[in-house]
């Protein structure tokens, strides 16, 4: 097979570069979600709606974990790419090998650490009353297979600023069928309920894991590295780290939004409102596929032709991705909207003969979803500025304004009004701190990526 370059990132017309670079991130975000989405209906069906609470708990607790993997994924991206625009290929390498050392350090190291404090972060993050039983082993299985996962995301950002999403989209196909087919195996057939399903998470990573060594160890990357590329270099860790700590920035933040939610919400309601939430999370997961793959595509193309200087194509790739997923956020609000219940139903079992307390469980949540639903993603056709402003700072190496804009939303502006609000309001207090949230990051974004276009991006 004939080996491909990224010389189409600065050569073909952004319109159509930005398409071919999204809809293979978009498929793998989509079919990723997919797994989460039926992950957790299988979950709901076949172990109970406390079930899908106890993922909702310890995935935050996981995913920070993982996220370092993103970040570091994320960190080097930038490097890389804005490397092979200015036809820099052995930094490139270089990159690529400290993001694999600095990976597997890291994600080890906390790894032990969140297996020795295992109880401590599964209450803190909501993990109460009947929630905890259902929490605690699906955690502590998942736990062993996080540097599979860090180290699986990483590799997968890094292919995608060579400008291959083709390959990045089917590292996230695979551990999507391999986990719900091993869910059907586990849970369904071998009746391993919690374990089963924490199981079919972590050999499926492993499994991505696999198909990534065997793709940079062949001719389809020009990140082919040898051990010499793994030694830890001072300035490119200090550049990894600053731009990546705003990936990490983000994921801490939803870990702690998710803390903070799941203590708020059951303070107000109980279990069965935390389970209002997880399905929302899973939606919101789930149901932005488009805009997340369209910032991953975009990502590659501002930083190679920053790198490459070509100004006037960073800028029309923005306003581009932009433009594009508005619309795309449009139609997912507008389905939201309308059938909110009927998503929801979806995660919950009807089979005959539940327990009373998830029969009272199942009818809470279709009663109160509709409302929480349509507030959380009001904000949804207007999210696209502040998810590409943050993602151009991250891709042309601005760590700074990357990291303010990504925490206005939840860091500056969520957070202190989802411990306001509720006071006043009561549960809807919740969820419309969302929208607001939104509106008021969008705003701000708004203004600093119009005022950093015009003074940085002139000829």
């Amino acid at each position: 097979m004939p080996k491909i370059t990224s010389e189409e990132l600065g050569t073909l017309p952004i319109s159509k570069l930005l398409i071919k670079q999204s809809i293979p991130a978009s498929i793998g975000v989509l079919v990723m979600s997919l797994n989460v989405l039926v992950d957790s209906i299988f979950v709901g069906n076949w172990i109970g709606p406390l079930a899908i609470a106890a993922i909702s708990v310890v995935l935050p607790v996981t995913f920070f974990v993982a996220a370092l993997g993103m970040a570091i994924g994320v960190g080097g991206a930038s490097i890389i790419s804005r490397a092979l625009g200015a036809n820099q290929l052995e930094k490139a390498k270089q990159t690529f090998g400290n993001q694999i050392t600095l990976t597997v350090v890291v994600t080890i190291s906390m790894a032990i650490v969140g297996l020795a404090f295992t109880d401590n972060l599964i209450l803190a993050f909501g993990g109460k009353g009947e929630i905890f039983d259902f929490a605690k082993p699906f955690y502590t299985v998942v736990f062993y297979g996080v540097p599979f996962l860090a180290l699986t995301m990483m590799g997968n950002i890094v292919i995608r600023s060579e400008g291959k999403p083709k390959y990045a989209m089917i590292a996230m196909i695979i551990p999507s069928i391999s986990n719900l087919t091993l869910d059907y195996l586990f849970i369904y057939v071998f009746d391993w309920g919690m374990q089963g399903a924490a199981w079919a998470t972590t050999i499926s990573y492993f499994i991505s894991f696999l198909y990534l060594i065997y793709i940079f160890r062949s001719n389809r990357s020009e990140l082919r590295i040898n051990t010499s590329h793994l030694k830890l270099e001072t300035p490119i860790l200090k550049e990894i780290s600053s731009l990546g700590s705003v990936t990490l920035a983000r994921q801490a933040m939803v870990s702690l939004v998710v803390l903070i939610l799941n203590n708020i919400l059951f303070g107000l309601g109980g279990e069965a409102l935390v389970a209002v939430y997880a399905i929302i999370g899973r939606m919101l997961m789930f149901a932005l596929f488009p805009v997340y793959g369209i910032a991953q595509g975009f990502l590659p193309i501002a930083g190679f032709n920053y790198g490459a200087k070509k100004f006037d194509r960073v800028k029309e790739s923005i306003y581009t991705a932009i433009k594009y997923a508005s619309v795309l956020g449009t139609i997912v609000y507008l389905g939201l909207f309308f059938f909110p219940t009927e998503v929801a139903s979806l995660f919950l079992s009807s089979k005959e003969g539940l327990p009373a307390n998830e029969v009272a469980i199942n009818a809470y949540v279709l009663e109160h979803i509709s409302t929480a639903m349509r507030w959380v993603f009001a904000a949804t056709p207007i999210i696209a500025l502040p998810l590409m402003g943050g993602a151009y700072f991250q891709a042309i190496g601005k760590a700074v304004p990357a990291m303010l804009l990504t925490l206005s939303r939840q860091g500056f502006f969520f957070i202190p009004l989802v411990f306001v609000l509720p006071y006043f309001f009561g549960e809807m207090g919740v969820w419309t701190s969302f929208a607001i949230a939104d509106v008021l990051a969008t705003i701000v974004t708004a203004w600093y990526l119009n005022r950093e276009i015009k003074k940085d991006l002139q000829q």
